[in-house]
């Protein structure tokens, strides 16, 4: 679990990420979670968008997401969730 402290300065580092992923109306599938789990191992940090043709609980999505993919919610923000799980091969971010 993510202290204040930790997610404050993943807030920060999160600022300047583009969104990487989009949900649709079609909401989230198995290859979505799939290629976001692949993309955290990657980059430990990313930014997921919801589109305003789909109308489920930002924060229903966003806790699917993070137990389908074993990462930690950082934010839920307007239609933006920020993901973050530590890389076991690419660690690039040490939090405080």
């Amino acid at each position: 679990m993510l202290t204040g402290k930790q997610k404050r300065f993943l807030r920060s580092k999160a600022h300047n990420i583009d969104p990487t992923f989009q949900i649709g109306k079609a909401g989230v599938n198995d290859n979505m979670v799939a290629q976001i789990a692949e993309l955290l191992e990657k980059r430990e940090l990313i930014k997921v968008h919801i589109l305003q043709n789909n109308f489920e609980d930002k924060n229903d999505l966003a806790q699917e997401l993070s137990d389908a993919t074993g990462s930690q919610i950082v934010q839920v923000i307007g239609s933006m969730i920020v993901l973050y799980k530590e890389s076991e091969e690419n660690k690039q971010i040490n939090l405080p």
